[in-house]
């Protein structure tokens, strides 16, 4: 159970770094791994490799930590490889994603990882995580990659096209942990008593099952009852026990007209819908990117009067909810444990999607790996609106992999969200030379 080495890619990012770093500290199966920082932004990683270090020497922990800007340093001798980068100024990219687009017409709603915006975020990204996956193949090929790094599908995938096999790719995200926060209140039972699996597409994705544990019973009856008046009171509350993204006018929507409920909010699930704009609450999908970029630009400042004022570690030692280090504690134990989401390659799991992208799914976890589990055909509709998406994901890998301009303008033009030839062209020869210091390669 000792000696594994756990890379953290971009772990000079407050948000993402000490989460994970929180999760490591606390694990009784890492306790003796060797953590290793790496970003290419020496001074927000030697603020995270203190906060970290300030961590490890108050608590009396065993574990060995090392911080280098140097990739091929930071993966010599790896087990696990973590990554959650970004590329450039993060929040003034993402507002040219969003506005671009709408300047020429297009509707999207969000602009993170779907839509027009999702293309250009997907160029950007794309390639420096294929040039970190080549290095693991030289350096570390027996590591397993785990990616936080958004847009998840269309990274999964260029992985996958990229390296087949030769690379353990795995994407993970929290949106089905979204629904502790309101299934067990809406069915009056608790969220132990509560057995679900959901599947699709990353932050495209319903709950296909949700059954109580206690007799066993079918609750979808109950959910489809409950839920949207249960919704309608939570956008009307002020109370933040449910998060501040309370976009949810399309999720009913979707329930109303497909019968079956997203696992996620307007602002994710509704980028790859061409009517979105018409029923999602617009508003609030607004409101909370306004409110995460106020709070991830603020993390950094608060981590940094941590270190300053020499607080105690527990202000930001908690658990974060996320389920990467629980995953690496299953591979390493061989626990066999089931998860609830993953992103995979589909290998027949999605029997009514195209089988060679990326989907997402229940998993089971063991020494060998993440396996994705086989939950048959999605419902027949919904299933129309994936495959929009497989078209254009395949598309966009393939324009980020042989830096075709070609590829980008035919990855726009098969988004259901884009209307327009001529708008296309002009957003995507903006965004080019906007963003020319990362997409130039495109050619």
């Amino acid at each position: 159970m000792t000696g594994k080495r756990i890379v953290l890619v971009g772990a000079g990012s407050a948000q993402f770094g000490l989460g994970t770093l929180a999760d490591i500290l606390m694990s009784n199966v890492l306790k003796e791994c060797t953590i290793v920082l790496h970003d290419i932004n020496p001074d927000s990683l030697e603020v995270v490799r203190k906060a970290c270090q300030m961590a490890i020497e108050e608590k009396k922990l065993g574990v060995s930590l090392e911080a280098t800007t140097s990739r091929p340093e930071a993966f010599k001798g790896a087990d696990f490889v973590i990554i959650s980068i970004e590329i450039g100024s993060r929040f003034k990219l993402w507002e040219q994603d969003y506005e671009i687009p709408r300047k020429y017409g297009n509707k999207q709603i969000f602009g993170e990882n779907g839509g027009p915006g999702g293309l250009f975020h997907a160029l950007r990204i794309i390639p420096p995580i294929i040039e970190i996956c080549k290095d693991v193949e030289k350096i570390c090929p027996n590591a397993w990659v785990i990616n936080f790094s958004n847009p998840m599908s269309r990274i999964c995938l260029a992985a996958r096209k990229k390296f087949a096999k030769k690379v353990k790719f795995v994407g993970l995200c929290h949106e089905i942990g979204f629904v502790e926060l309101y299934l067990p209140e809406m069915l009056n039972t608790s969220y132990s008593n509560l057995q679900f699996k959901g599947a699709g597409l990353n932050h495209f994705g319903v709950l296909l099952e949700v059954k109580y544990k206690d007799t066993g019973k079918d609750a979808y009856p109950d959910v489809r009852k409950k839920a949207i008046p249960y919704f309608e009171k939570v956008r009307m509350s002020n109370d933040l026990k449910y998060g501040i993204d309370k976009s949810l006018s399309l999720i009913t929507q979707i329930l109303r007209t497909y019968n079956y409920l997203p696992y996620t909010h307007d602002t994710h699930f509704g980028e790859y819908i061409q009517w979105a704009w018409e029923v999602a609450d617009l508003k609030a999908c607004r409101e909370f990117y306004n409110y995460y970029k106020l709070v991830t630009l603020d993390e950094p400042k608060g981590l940094k009067r941590i270190i300053e004022g020499k607080k105690p570690a527990k202000l930001w030692l908690r658990p974060p909810g996320e389920r990467v280090i629980p995953i690496i504690e299953g591979i390493v134990t061989d626990s066999k444990q089931p998860e609830l989401s993953v992103n995979v390659p589909n290998d027949s799991i999605i029997d009514n999607l195209p089988q060679d992208i990326v989907v997402e799914c229940p998993a089971t976890v063991d020494k060998n790996g993440v396996h994705g589990v086989k939950v048959g055909p999605m419902p027949s509709g919904l299933a129309g609106l994936m495959r929009n998406q497989a078209t254009v994901q395949e598309l966009c890998a393939e324009a980020a992999i042989t830096a075709s301009k070609q590829k980008a303008l035919e990855a726009l033009l098969a988004d259901p969200t884009v209307d327009s030839v001529s708008s296309a062209q002009k957003m995507l020869d903006e965004i080019l030379k906007l963003q020319k210091e990362y997409l130039g390669y495109l050619s």
